[in-house]
């Protein structure tokens, strides 16, 4: 009977969508499958039977990838799950800092016991002045399921839309709306937008991809957005370009000590996926995943090992999962195996990303316990699962 651990509070809309035939489970070294949001794994270590996590949001720096590949455990996350809650957090805090709205409301707040505030509001609004986004020039920088979606809503409110990403997917591309600009650098946009949101992921080639000569290039005066990661923005830099007025205003949702000691920064304590919705939508996507692949062996949003779908394994004779490294000549041992024992392939596909890949394989006849004895006994083999 498959098991399931949540290490942290994961909606019911999720868990409630679980087989019957599972059950959850307090003893994670005990769990065939890991739900997790925000709780940090680097030290834990994984019991024998675990076969996948699943991260019930984007963002998977709190799991450990590689030691997990190479235990043969597949980690999944949730993209696009909660993109209309961060697009929403974008669109609004893009327009308060524009009205100028917070310090607004703190004056109102400060004047509350002022019997004649109604009046005195006249005279003090003049401080508060703002500027509309309609007319504006907005660069998106990634325009994936968040990004795509920022562009589509800016749009609708008159802005005017450039966006940037040399790597974004087919399927991503067909939800880029095609009224957006397209530009092929990043320079583009830094000397054309007034408002810039970046919708990238946090690796070594992004960190610190906002710093000092990013913002040499930028119009005076831009509003930077940043809802993906604290890392992507050189905060020293940052700080410089606020204090020159290179950069108006700093939006962030990662509060740090450098961030909370800059002046002309709004804050947001990560809310960008902190919506009841996007919880919801998370969790059934993460455990549709695990289930997926516990009961079928597909592998879809993995982070660490590469996408492949046979569909529902219920009309197989058999079915055999391989995790494998990539290296030459795995498919040719694999294969030969299961011929060599009468076996017959009905349906296969493998794929590889980066150092590792994956075999699934679909017989006409159920699987039997010689070929995953021998098909574990190659070298370079990290896991065998008998599906059906």
């Amino acid at each position: 009977m498959p098991t399931i651990h949540c290490l942290n509070n994961i909606s019911s809309h999720g868990t409630d969508q679980l087989p019957a035939s599972y059950e959850l489970t307090d003893d994670i070294k005990k769990a065939t499958g890991i739900l997790v949001r925000s709780a940090k794994m680097h030290d834990m270590e994984f019991g024998p039977e675990t076969l996948a996590i699943a991260r019930a949001g984007a963002g998977v720096n709190n799991i450990p990838l590689d030691r997990c590949a190479e235990e043969g455990i597949v980690v999944f996350n949730t993209p696009g799950a909660n993109a209309n809650a961060v697009k929403e957090l974008v669109v609004a805090t893009m327009i308060m800092a524009s009205r100028n709205l917070i310090d607004g409301i703190q004056w109102c707040r400060d004047n509350a016991g002022d019997p004649e505030i109604a009046t005195s509001v006249e005279a003090a609004k003049k401080a508060f002045s703002g500027s509309e986004i309609m007319g504006k020039k907005l660069g998106v920088i990634g325009m994936g399921a968040i990004g795509a979606r920022v562009a589509r809503a800016a749009i609708d409110l008159g802005m005017k839309v450039y966006g940037c990403d040399p790597y974004v997917s087919v399927d991503a591309a067909w939800n880029i709306d095609t009224r957006v600009n397209h530009v092929d650098t990043m320079d583009e946009i830094y000397k054309t937008c007034d408002f810039i949101t970046v919708h990238v992921p946090a690796l070594d080639s992004t960190k610190g991809m906002l710093g000092e000569a990013a913002f040499a290039k930028m119009k005076p005066g831009a509003v930077i957005l940043n809802f993906s990661r604290d890392t992507l923005v050189d905060e020293a830099a940052m700080a410089k370009a606020l204090e020159a007025g290179t950069v108006a205003c700093y939006i962030t949702d990662f509060a740090t000590p450098a961030v909370m000691q800059m002046q002309n920064v709004m804050v947001t304590p990560h809310l960008g996926a902190s919506t009841t919705e996007a919880e919801d939508n998370c969790a059934v996507m993460a455990v549709n995943e695990l289930v997926d692949y516990i009961e079928n062996g597909n592998i879809v949003n993995s982070v660490n090992f590469p996408a492949a779908t046979l569909g529902s394994a219920e009309a197989d004779g058999g079915r055999i999962a391989v995790l494998h490294k990539n290296v030459p000549n795995m498919v040719g041992q694999i294969t030969n195996i299961l011929g060599e024992n009468g076996a017959n392939i009905a349906n296969m596909v493998n794929a590889s990303r980066g150092d590792y890949a994956y075999t699934l394989i679909a017989l006409d006849q159920p699987a039997e316990k010689a070929y995953i004895e021998a098909i574990c006994a190659i070298g370079e083999v990290i896991r065998v699962r008998l599906i059906k």
